[in-house]
């Protein structure tokens, strides 16, 4: 009985994937306006917006809201509220931050499951444990899946070197050359590519002798490289620079991102705003009480 139920679920996932509307505006009514409680969750939970600058963070702001209009969220046995939204949209523009106006031209919808999944898509089965996925062929050649508590846990906490948002995205940041390779456009048009594979090739050795910190599920192959790489460089760009000071001046140059500069100092903030703080919505309520409340 289970399984007739878990084969129901498959087809009708692939049925609507087969025969959902083709256009690919969100179908979200996305405010003209940032709201000023989306404002408050973003200082609150990505710390690459919470590091910007005022005039770079109304920059994130628009590319949140283009993204919001032109991708679809779609929860698979799960609600989706603003604050998935926020995250996965975050998750697209930090990796694409310094490029004015990028779109991801493969990507027409996101799918958040209620759990890890396997990789044909199912949340109920033994042996889930896939996070993130960047579909490939057919239904899905237009789709990014993830598990939305994964989602949520790669911002909860800041200091695991892991965002399964971001190494999904990096992932189609790559495929903007119609491959998902692990070689960047950039690296290509630099020339940079032997330099690269020769970095690849030595930095998987020590992570595969555990002498590295960065995840061993980086030598999987080069684009995992790429994408768990690129991970620690926007959740920990100051140690990243510390301890892997040839990578972080090629991801810097891929990504337009000196980030261990940018959010050193005085320019770096991280969740400053407590509970019983005064709301950044100037209502003169404590931040508990208003903006982090729901409606």
């Amino acid at each position: 009985m289970l399984t007739k139920i878990l084969v129901g679920l498959f087809i009708a996932l692939i049925l609507y994937l087969l025969f959902r509307p083709k256009s690919i505006k969100s179908g979200f009514n996305v405010p003209e306006i940032f709201p000023e409680k989306w404002r408050v969750y973003l200082l609150q939970e990505v710390n690459f917006y919470a590091s910007l600058a005022a005039e770079d963070q109304a920059t994130f702001e628009a590319d949140v809201l283009r993204f919001l209009k032109r991708v679809r969220i779609t929860g698979i046995k799960t609600r989706v509220n603003d604050e998935d939204r926020l995250l996965v949209a975050s998750s697209a523009v930090i990796p694409v931050f310094a490029f004015p106006e990028w779109e991801y031209n493969s990507l027409h919808e996101v799918l958040l499951y209620p759990d890890l999944f396997t990789e044909k898509y199912d949340f109920k089965e033994q042996g889930r444990n896939i996070s993130g996925m960047v579909g490939s062929g057919g239904v899905m050649h237009h789709v990014v899946l993830f598990s939305k508590p994964a989602l949520h846990q790669g911002f909860d906490n800041a200091s695991d070197k892991m965002n399964v948002g971001i190494h999904e995205f990096v992932h189609l940041f790559d495929k903007q050359d119609g491959e998902i390779d692990g070689v960047p456009t950039i690296i290509m048009k630099n020339q940079a590519v032997m330099p690269w594979l020769h970095w690849i090739s030595e930095n998987t050795k020590e992570m595969l002798a555990g002498k590295s910190d960065i995840n061993v599920y980086g030598a999987t192959n080069k684009q995992e490289f790429l994408a768990v790489a690129s991970e620690y460089f926007f959740e920990r760009p100051q140690l990243f620079k510390e301890k892997h000071p040839e990578l972080y001046t090629v991801l810097s140059a891929v990504f337009q991102n000196d980030l261990a500069e940018s959010q050193s100092g005085d320019n770096k903030l991280k969740r400053t705003i407590g509970r019983n703080d005064p709301c950044p919505c100037d209502s003169g309520k404590k931040f508990k009480d208003c903006c982090m409340t729901d409606d």
